[in-house]
């Protein structure tokens, strides 16, 4: 592994935005969708950071940009204190030894027409590492450790059940042993059996290995399971980051209440009172103005419709963009007994 860091986060990002042009009429201006907006965080060597929110609010464009596998609009990247921000050529390539990323769909981002062992041994053999043997000799201990025997080598990705091709996924993502490892809803394609599995290996390899997770879900459970720390999005937007202890146990941002309350209670009989939000998701073209959420906040205030809400930190490492929070109120959604767990 990498040496530690002796101060500071693993990865700092700070103010991501990405806008992408949709193109414009005969006589209109340009339209723009604006899917990440700028987005800030930090993830500490051996954490989880979990990224929760609806579909759409700009979780994939996030990991994409964190990996520059599209560029950036503005905002600043830091990876163990050393600008990476649009970084190009060999130094990207050596970035990206340390930052890998496991895609949601198993097959599709598998080669069907490479045997496993070429599919895994290909980064090595873009960056020119070792020899043929050498690459042999790692392929095989990386099959090992994501729980796949020698044999896999020779087989083909549809030889595979979708758990075995997401080990396959990530026995490639570990192949040059990084530090961090997006996860881009990576169990959400799996039986809820073979999500238990992969979640416990993922958990293993980062004790083991002592890696860093970007961990992107919209199933609260996963990401409670996994997460250390977790960010809200909504419309490209970071509305809460917390400890996920804090933030199950006390939600602050609206928003992430009305999610919290749709979770799916283990006990049946236990009493529900799911938040259920008012109108439809704001198309991301034409975001509302001041706080995004106001139109479908019951707690909304006028200030919230004209005023832009920045994430304040109200208490030591827990930030919120909420008008009524920064002023010291804690409104509530839920009754303090039905918080989701």
């Amino acid at each position: 592994m990498n040496p530690d860091l002796q101060n500071g986060p693993l990865l700092e990002v700070k103010n991501l935005t990405k806008w992408f042009n949709v193109g414009k009429g005969l006589f209109s201006k340009p339209k723009y969708v604006k899917a990440v907006d700028g987005v800030s965080f930090s993830l500490e060597k051996g954490k989880t950071i979990g990224i929760v929110g609806e579909s759409g609010c700009g979780k994939s464009t996030l990991a994409r940009l964190i990996m520059q596998l599209i560029p950036l609009d503005s905002g600043q990247m830091i990876f163990r204190e050393n600008e990476i921000t649009g970084v190009t050529g060999k130094e990207l390539k050596d970035i990206r030894k340390n930052m890998q990323m496991i895609f949601q769909d198993s097959y599709a981002s598998l080669n069907p027409r490479m045997r496993v062992g070429n599919i895994i041994a290909e980064p090595l053999i873009i960056h020119g590492e070792g020899l043929a043997h050498d690459r042999r000799k790692r392929v095989e201990q990386v099959l090992d450790i994501v729980g796949l025997s020698k044999t896999s080598f020779y087989k083909f990705p549809h030889e595979f059940s979708g758990g075995q091709r997401q080990r396959i996924d990530i026995a490639r993502a570990l192949v040059f042993n990084p530090d961090i490892v997006i996860c881009d809803e990576a169990v959400s394609a799996l039986d809820v059996s073979v999500q238990s599995q992969i979640l416990n290996l993922l958990k293993d390899l980062q004790a083991q290995l002592d890696l860093s997770y970007v961990f992107i879900s919209h199933d609260l459970s996963v990401i409670r399971h996994i997460s250390d720390t977790i960010m809200v999005m909504y419309l490209g937007k970071t509305v809460e980051t917390a400890d996920k202890h804090d933030l199950f146990s006390e939600p602050l941002h609206p928003y992430t209440q009305a999610l919290l309350s749709a979770a799916p209670r283990p006990d049946p009989e236990a009493v529900s009172c799911q938040i259920i939000l008012s109108g439809e998701v704001p198309s991301p073209m034409n975001p509302p103005s001041g706080c995004h959420f106001h139109p479908r906040c019951p707690l909304a205030e006028d200030a919230c419709k004209t005023q832009t809400q920045q994430l304040k930190e109200v208490t030591p490492g827990r930030f919120v963009a909420c008008h009524r929070v920064s002023n010291g109120d804690r409104p509530r959604l839920i009754p303090e007994k039905d918080q989701a767990g």
